[in-house]
């Protein structure tokens, strides 16, 4: 059975009532003070004064974040393929002599 738990999680100094499943909670809560601690360090080091536009910066920032780790699986993979074609020549050339 699914249990789900009612969590509160603040963001920007606004309180989101979440019912969520249980496994989920940590990582929600990090993410939370995540979020919290770049929106500090965007307005110590930025004249931003609206908080609409710091958490559009810090959308921006995660956002980028998760888009470059998906580039660099995909030129990781292509590399591997690669590595694998090559191992697969050099064990052909042995089978075949």
């Amino acid at each position: 059975m699914d249990e789900k738990l009612k969590i509160k999680i603040s963001i920007a100094d606004r309180v989101y009532p979440l019912t969520v499943e249980l496994f989920q909670e940590e990582g929600l809560r990090s993410a939370s003070k995540k979020i919290d601690v770049m929106m500090k360090q965007f307005e110590e080091n930025y004249a931003v004064r609206d908080k609409q536009d710091v958490l559009a910066m810090c959308a921006l920032q995660f956002a980028s974040q998760v888009e470059q780790k998906q580039i660099d699986n995909t030129i990781n993979g292509e590399e591997t393929i690669e590595r694998i074609k090559k191992l697969n020549a050099l064990l052909d050339q042995y089978l075949d002599n």
